[in-house]
């Protein structure tokens, strides 16, 4: 998916876990398929999995990105009603593998990509009220960090330009050209508070059609209120998507910033991921058609 992308086999990892953490060394080791665009995950056994960072970097930086994840997910752990993966271990480079890598616990489910959970009412709830616990935490003091999405709308100018190139012939261009010059301008009035920063299909666990488990919760931090709206967006069809506005007392312009940054990341999987990881590609599209049809 990246052209700097390092490729980890199982045999790579039985290896790393005999030698690393050889009380683990019996059980089996199971790539698990999945459509995410930051790790590769294996399982280890029934109740861990392995995260193997997919794009090159320096071990140190990959280190202490690493470390931040498991603070942000221990915390994220303890306030959340709703399971998440809690951090176990971190490896270390070794033969075959040349960064950092961590272990967290296994949660059961099947991930909202596989199985479709948009047009359940209790899933929307669901879902409200795990955003809702997240927004009651305290920030302690903490801002927005400035990396990705989260911040100020106008920053993401260049990076929509460079979608909006490489999406001529994918995407009716000019159309979304008019709705991010529009979207883009919505101004920030509420103070950051604790988000996911990530509710996209696959990072999602359902059972039926109720939220069962979240994932990648290493991104966990302050940011825009309107931030983990992208969920809406990403996850549910319009009956269900009023469902949750209600619970989290969106007015009309958070609700909008949040449109806005699911438009931004829609933009930006549609294209990139065209070939490479389809099924976030999909989503991408799918994402789009929702916003374009709640503005006509």
């Amino acid at each position: 998916m990246h052209d700097d992308q390092v490729n980890v086999t199982t045999e790579t990892v039985a290896a790393l876990v005999q030698e690393q953490f050889p009380r683990w060394s019996g059980k089996e080791i199971r790539l698990v398929p999945a459509t995410g665009t930051v790790n590769a995950i294996f399982r280890i056994g029934n109740d861990l999995s392995a995260r193997f960072p997919l794009r090159l970097t320096d071990a140190a930086e990959a280190l202490a990105f690493l470390e931040q994840e498991a603070r942000a997910s221990a915390e994220l752990a303890q306030v959340s009603r709703f399971p998440v993966p809690e951090p176990v271990a971190l490896g270390r480079p070794g033969p075959g593998y040349p960064m950092p890598w961590s272990v967290q616990t296994w949660l059961p489910g099947t991930v909202a990509s596989d199985a479709d959970p948009s047009a359940s009412d209790a899933f929307a709830a669901d879902l409200a009220d795990f955003i809702a616990a997240l927004r009651k935490t305290d920030t302690r003091g903490r801002l927005f960090d400035g990396g990705g999405r989260g911040g100020v709308l106008t920053h993401h100018d260049d990076w929509m330009a460079r979608c909006l190139e490489e999406s001529e012939g994918l995407l009716d261009v000019p159309r979304l050209r008019r709705l991010w010059s529009r979207l883009r301008e919505l101004p920030r009035t509420g103070a950051d508070v604790m988000s996911h920063r990530d509710l996209i299909p696959g990072n999602v666990l359902v059972t039926g059609d109720r939220l069962s488990g979240v994932l990648d919760t290493g991104g966990f931090g302050p940011a825009d209120p309107a931030l983990d709206l992208v969920g809406a967006w990403h996850l549910l069809q319009a009956g269900p998507r009023e469902v949750l506005r209600p619970t989290l007392g969106s007015d009309d312009l958070e609700w909008e910033r949040g449109k806005a940054w699911a438009f931004e990341q829609a933009m930006g999987v549609v294209w990139y991921y065209v070939e490479s990881n389809p099924t976030l590609s999909a989503m991408g599209r799918r994402t789009l058609g929702r916003i374009l049809e709640s503005t006509e």
